[in-house]
């Protein structure tokens, strides 16, 4: 398949993070399911001229920020003038799998369109509870959570007497496909946000748990909605066992590689993945 590809560059320090691919002479393509354009966007990079930028801008995920960066607006753009086109895809790793989540989420919402979307390691703005060996232990500490939730969730609205839009289940169409390893703690609750709410479903919490499922304590106070909740997915979930580390390496370096490597992009390509696929729909 050949191409030619543009970048997308930040309008606060002009670094590039993010490329829009062009499949040329698309029309003559027979594989079905190719896509005409694929907008794909980079994770944090660490150098002189990126890092400044790359830190606040995970800063303004944590806070439920990052749709009002100039990132997420320059994303949407390009993702907004191609509306007409057949078949454009959205792609992200780590920070850049936000951004994608986030053009995906607004391109649904706004437009009404629904990008097939590639999440590699997406962040997920929560205590790594799915780490926890212990099911009882995990489903304990979710539907305590979720109780929680759901509780300030009606005192806030009490207090307030607003009634916020609720674009929840309006998404849950937009089924976008994310690729997780449990062994990267920030990015692998994914997993058991997907798989607590059928457990909770299945001992009868699941008024509960359709409420605590759209909210984060973050987002209770915000305008904004939760970006990383979502109703629906794919999860491909990478079963291989991060690389235990050996030679003269100190427990941290040990650490921070194995997080490295479970952590990166290439894991996704390699000959030997192992892996695991499930379908959940809101």
């Amino acid at each position: 398949m050949t191409g030619t590809t543009s970048t997308t560059k930040d309008t606060n320090n002009f670094s590039i993070f993010g490329a829009v691919f062009e499949f040329i002479n698309y029309e003559h393509c027979q594989t079905v399911g190719t896509p005409q354009y694929v907008i794909a966007f980079r994770g944090t990079l660490l150098r002189p001229e990126n890092w400044e930028e790359d830190i606040k801008l995970n800063f303004k995920l944590f806070l439920n920020g990052l749709q009002k960066s100039n990132r997420f607006r320059t994303g949407l753009e390009a993702a907004s003038q191609m509306i007409n086109y057949q078949n454009v895809w959205l792609a992200g790793h780590s920070l850049g799998s936000s951004l994608a989540l986030a053009v995906g989420r607004e391109m649904a919402k706004r437009f009404k369109v629904r990008l097939e979307t590639y999440l590699y390691n997406p962040p997920f703005i929560s205590l790594p509870i799915d780490r926890i060996k212990s099911e009882k232990v995990k489903l304990g500490l979710r539907l305590t959570g979720s109780l929680l939730t759901a509780g300030l969730t009606a005192d806030v609205a009490a207090a307030t007497d607003v009634i916020k839009t609720d674009s929840f289940d309006a998404l849950s169409t937009w089924v976008p496909y994310l690729f997780i390893n449990r062994a990267d703690p920030i990015f692998s609750e994914y997993v058991g946000y997907f798989k607590g709410r059928e457990s909770m479903e299945a001992i009868g919490a699941g008024k509960i748990v359709r409420v605590a499922t759209k909210i984060s304590v973050l987002s209770m106070f915000s305008s904004r909605e939760p970006l990383h909740l979502l109703p629906s997915a794919h999860i491909t979930l990478n079963v291989m066992a991060a690389t235990m580390f050996t030679g003269a390496h100190g427990r941290i370096c040990k650490e921070w590689l194995r997080f490295k490597e479970a952590h990166g992009i290439d894991q996704w390509w390699r000959r030997d993945l192992k892996v695991e696929n499930n379908h959940y729909r809101h």
